[in-house]
């Protein structure tokens, strides 16, 4: 992992995210500007992977979720797929000990059974040696697609009615939250994406329904801190709302803050 490196206290944000999702844009375009191959756009951006982590341990975020590969992505020439697989492999054996030496539990969403038996194996063994670590949840996104997510669910849920475990009548969207990737986790708080493209391309549907999102040019390789200070602040300064009205959040928090504990 990266050098661990403390943020001038003046500039750390006064608010951050309990979950923040973040799409790595921007890897390929690093490298041609480089007059490199996209597969070293890539490698570089496994180092801003290591820059992302150091900074939610610094700053107490919970949880990390990072789309690494998307369903689609598979439509991409086969010698970058079968770069970023090798890179995936290579991630895996080198930096496991180092997450959980560091209290990070590592998961993947997605539809694995696509990848080769050596990284599905890999994947195995780095979730069940992070298992019991609490520190940082990381939950890296591979072969996942939003539609897919909210179709296995679905899928799910019809298998419990056929069982007779459920009825059809009393699923309602905690149900269906409930069979969804990440479940057992808060849905993201701030969604940040690099690279300029302002989508969420088919990443965590369900799940950002009230995220807020932030978009930047700078291209993943190129991720500071300050970037993502940038970021922080600007998610400590917005009002969510969840549908309320400012005059109603005032009084709730007015409410809140005059209870004896």
């Amino acid at each position: 992992m990266s050098g661990f490196v403390v943020d001038n206290p003046a500039a750390r944000p006064s608010v951050v995210p309990r979950h923040l999702a973040v799409i790595m844009d921007g890897n390929g375009r690093w490298a041609q500007r480089q007059h490199r191959p996209r597969s070293i756009g890539h490698r570089a951006g496994a180092r801003a992977v290591n820059l992302c982590v150091d900074y939610c341990l610094d700053h107490g975020i919970e949880a990390l979720t990072l789309f690494a590969f998307s369903s689609e992505n598979w439509q991409r020439p086969a010698d970058e797929v079968g770069a970023l697989m090798q890179l995936f492999m290579r991630a895996l054996d080198r930096e496991v000990d180092e997450l959980h030496r560091r209290g990070v539990r590592l998961r993947f969403v997605g539809e694995r059974s696509a990848f080769a038996k050596p990284l599905r194996q890999r994947m195995d063994r780095a979730e069940t040696t992070t298992a019991g670590n609490t520190r940082l949840q990381l939950n890296i996104a591979a072969n996942y697609g939003g539609r897919w997510d909210i179709t296995q669910a679905s899928r799910k849920l019809a298998e419990d009615v056929s069982a007779g475990r459920i009825t059809a009548d009393t699923i309602d969207e905690a149900t269906l939250a409930s069979r969804l990737s990440l479940a057992d986790l808060p849905p993201p708080d701030l969604f940040i994406r690099t690279g300029g493209d302002q989508r969420i391309s088919n990443f965590l549907l369900w799940q950002l329904a009230y995220c807020e999102l932030w978009f930047t040019d700078t291209l993943w390789p190129d991720l500071s801190r300050e970037t993502l200070n940038g970021a922080m602040h600007d998610f400590a300064s917005r009002e969510r709302r969840f549908g309320k009205t400012s005059e109603q959040l005032v009084s709730a928090n007015s409410a809140t803050s005059g209870k004896i504990a």
